[in-house]
C-alpha cells in the first residue's frame, strides 16, 4: 500500500491517485471469487479478485484496469467507473468516494423513483421522538420521505397523497390546502423556491431535475414566472404562521437537521415559539384522533 505521507512536495492530484489506487485494490482483494460466474483456478496467492478478472467484467482491458489501479494519470469515463463501482460491488458511500478521487467530482444521481422515500426505522423513530413538534425528512429531491404524526396533522395527511404529490415544491405550489393553511402563502413560496434553488443547483441537467422543473411549470403559474426571476437564498431558521382549520393560529420555528450519516437526507423540525398558544395547540392536536 502506497503511504501518502511519505511524499516529498505532494500535490493534491497525485495525492488523490494514490489513493484511488488504495482504494481500487482493498475493493478487489476483500471480493469472494466464489460470488462470480467465472472460470476459478484453484490455487490463488492473494486475496479477492486478480486484476484481470475485474477487468474482464467490467469490460475494459487489463492494461487500462492496471493503469486505473495503479493512479497512473489516465482518462476515465462515468460509464466505465458505474462498471467498476458494479463488479466491485460499492455501496452508495464507496461509489461516491470512488468518483471524487477518479473524476474530482460528485456521481450523477441515480433516477428518482418511489423507492428512495425508504428510510431507516430508526430515523422514523427520531422523527417520533420529537413529539407534538411536527418533523419531516427531505431527501436531496425535495421529496418529503417520512414524516411524525404531528407534521400529518398540522401541514397534511401525507398518507393521502401520491408519491409526486409528497414533493415539497410540488404540494407547496399546487395543493390547494397549502394556500389556506400558510398565512402569508406568497412570501413562503418564494423563499422556498429560492432554496430549491440554491440546493440543487449542483442536479442541473440531471433527468429527475428537469423533469420536475417542467412538470411544476406546467402545473402552476406562479412556479413558472418566479423560476425565470433566479431567487437564490441559503436555508436557515424561519418563522411559520399558520391558520390551522382545527386549533387556528400556529406560530413555528423551522431548523434544519443535517444527517452526517445519510448525506442526501435532511431532517427538518417546527418548533412552537410563545405566540398564539402555539404549545398548547399542538398538545390538543396530538390528543385529536
Amino acid at each position: 500500500m502506497i503511504n501518502t505521507n511519505t511524499i516529498k512536495n505532494p500535490n493534491p492530484d497525485k495525492i488523490r491517485r494514490i489513493e484511488l489506487s488504495n482504494f481500487l485494490r482493498t475493493r478487489r482483494e476483500r471480493l469472494n471469487p466464489e460470488h462470480f460466474e467465472m472460470l476459478i483456478s484453484s490455487r490463488r496467492r492473494t486475496p479477492g479478485l486478480r486484476r484481470e478478472e475485474v477487468a474482464q467484467l467490467a469490460g475494459v482491458s487489463v492494461s487500462w484496469y492496471t493503469w486505473l489501479e495503479q493512479g497512473r494519470p489516465i482518462t476515465v469515463s462515468e460509464q466505465v467507473l458505474e462498471s467498476i463501482t458494479r463488479v466491485l460491488r460499492l455501496d452508495w458511500a464507496e461509489r461516491r468516494h470512488l468518483f471524487l478521487l477518479a473524476k474530482d467530482h460528485l456521481p450523477p444521481s441515480k433516477p428518482c423513483s418511489e423507492d428512495i422515500s425508504h428510510i431507516n426505522p430508526e430515523l422514523q423513530q427520531v422523527l417520533d421522538a420529537f413529539g407534538i413538534c411536527p418533523a419531516y425528512i427531505l431527501d436531496k429531491y425535495w421529496n418529503i420521505a417520512a414524516w411524525n404524526k404531528s407534521a400529518s396533522k398540522v401541514f397534511v395527511d401525507y398518507t393521502t397523497l401520491s408519491f409526486r404529490e409528497k414533493n415539497l415544491i410540488w404540494l407547496l405550489f399546487t395543493h390547494p390546502s397549502q394556500r389556506e393553511l400558510l398565512v402569508d402563502w406568497e412570501s413562503e413560496a418564494r423563499r422556498c423556491l429560492a432554496q430549491f434553488r440554491f440546493s440543487s443547483d449542483q442536479y442541473i441537467g440531471e433527468p429527475w431535475f428537469t423533469e420536475l422543473v417542467d412538470d411544476m411549470k406546467y402545473a402552476s403559474p406562479h412556479f413558472r414566472e418566479w423560476w425565470t426571476q433566479y431567487d437564490i437564498q441559503a436555508a436557515h431558521g424561519k418563522c411559520k404562521k399558520l391558520n390551522h382549520p382545527l386549533v387556528g393560529r400556529l406560530v413555528l420555528h423551522a431548523t434544519t437537521m443535517l444527517l452526517p450519516d445519510y448525506s442526501e437526507l435532511k431532517i427538518i423540525v417546527y418548533t412552537p415559539l410563545p405566540e398564539e398558544d402555539t404549545a398548547g395547540k399542538l398538545a390538543k392536536l396530538a390528543e385529536i384522533e
